[in-house]
């Protein structure tokens, strides 16, 4: 008589297996999309920047100015913001604001140089995967994402505390079976893999899911955004050029990631940079306000210095996409979610089969 996977558990390991079976046959197609998706993006800013161009000048403020002011008078718009595309290179994406408020996007290189026009009714692929992989392509999704992201969390947990090995058997549990039934292997191997990178792959859903509830979790917390007093416009006309070297000069060796124009009555260049040092790559989160009446520095805000509830916040993002380790990271990040495709397939495989004995006893 062959011995049941069941043997020597308690009731409240039982249950606990039950639950985190069932919780994740029901959401198994989600958590497989979700993790093939975020696959495809953990080098989206990449893969799309060598798409467009390959060339890399370097950035060249006035060259940049001049290219936004050439854009605004195209249909008359005025810009609101630029942000770095992310890639690491000298490119950016400058959003401009018509008067019938409707935004544009357009992607320049360092020296002004545009390489792309999106349309406003086109869609590509990886905007595609991005766009469902955030919020399902819709304000509603946002919330099945985030919900969604709360149960593998907790069937994360679960999995964990159903597979605990007993004292003195962790070397065995953490080394698949070569032998016996082909269940009792593949649940070995189900088991074995849950155990080695488990605790990684909750980082990366839980910061995940917090990044859904980052404004609620930043109130409850305490992370307040960085801000000043309005600043009122006194017929000062600093142009973006010396807005953005203000700010690099405040903050050595530093380079661009966004800026963002002075608003009505607050004539402040609300500018961030990524210091030396910081684990956010892609966009960095030190925040310098430049005075947009005289182009001087208002208050620089290094994300080294700030509060631990709103460094806490600026965290999650890095963690999650695992730029926070750079490239290594990143490639971690990737290796997780094939991780969780071969634990959602695994799992469902092994509902397979043991349903299969029970259906032929009935």
């Amino acid at each position: 008589m062959k011995p049941s996977l069941a043997a020597g558990r308690t009731p409240i390991r039982r249950s606990i297996l039950a639950i985190h079976r069932w919780l994740s046959l029901g959401a198994a197609i989600f958590w497989l999309l979700q993790a093939l998706t975020g696959i495809a993006i953990v080098f989206h800013w990449e893969i799309v920047d060598a798409q467009l161009s390959s060339a890399y000048p370097a950035t060249d403020l006035p060259a940049i100015e001049r290219r936004i002011s050439a854009l605004a008078i195209e249909d008359g718009s005025k810009p609101t913001t630029l942000w770095t595309t992310g890639s690491g290179g000298d490119r950016y994406n400058i959003y401009l604001e018509g008067n019938d408020g409707e935004s544009r996007s357009v992607r320049i290189l360092g020296d002004g140089t545009v390489i792309d026009r999106p349309r406003e009714d086109e869609t590509r692929l990886m905007d595609f995967l991005v766009d469902f992989h955030h919020e399902l392509l819709g304000s509603w999704g946002s919330w099945i994402v985030a919900i969604s992201g709360l149960l593998l969390c907790s069937n994360l947990i679960l999995g964990l505390v159903a597979a605990w090995p007993k004292r003195g058997t962790w070397r065995r549990a953490l080394g698949p079976a070569r032998k016996g039934p082909p269940a009792a292997r593949l649940y070995s191997w189900h088991r074995a893999l849950g155990l080695w990178a488990v605790l990684p792959a909750l980082v990366i859903a839980a910061t995940g899911t917090l990044m859904k509830f980052e404004d609620g979790v930043g109130s409850i917390i305490g992370a307040e955004p960085v801000s000043l007093p309005a600043n009122q416009p006194a017929g000062g006309s600093v142009g973006f050029a010396q807005a953005a070297q203000t700010a690099l000069d405040a903050v050595p060796g530093s380079s661009l990631t966004q800026v963002a124009w002075p608003k009505d009555g607050d004539a402040t260049y609300y500018i961030r940079v990524n210091a030396p040092g910081e684990i956010r790559r892609a966009y960095g989160a030190t925040r310098v306000l430049v005075d947009a009446n005289n182009g001087m520095v208002r208050e620089v805000f290094p994300i080294a210095d700030a509060e631990p509830a709103r460094a806490f916040t600026s965290a999650l993002f890095p963690l999650h996409t695992g730029e926070a380790g750079g490239i290594i990271g990143r490639l971690l990040s990737v290796a997780i979610g094939l991780w969780l495709v071969t634990m959602i397939v695994a799992g469902v495989l092994l509902w397979v089969k043991r349903r299969r004995p029970a259906a032929r006893k009935n």
